[in-house]
């Protein structure tokens, strides 16, 4: 399980690279995953889990996943 998240960390990495000059919805899903990700994370630390740096990174992610689909979609549908 471990590498599919290190897979995608890469792909959201390269996705961030390449949406760099104009900041959009690839950089507001990091942001907003980020943000997301601490709320979760706080919960586990208030829970006496622990804070997990894991959830943060897996947030993080999945917000700039989430982000280049929108963006994508917004170019297909100027076409």
């Amino acid at each position: 399980m471990a590498i599919f998240w290190i897979i995608l960390g890469i792909v959201s990495v390269i996705l961030l690279i390449v949406f760099w000059r104009n900041k959009n919805a690839v950089w507001g899903g990091l942001t907003l995953g980020f943000i997301v990700g601490l709320i979760i994370a706080l919960t586990y630390l208030f829970k006496g889990n622990g804070f997990s740096y894991m959830i943060l990174i897996k947030g993080a992610i999945l917000g700039v996943i989430a982000g280049s689909i929108a963006e994508l979609l917004g170019l297909v549908g100027k076409k």
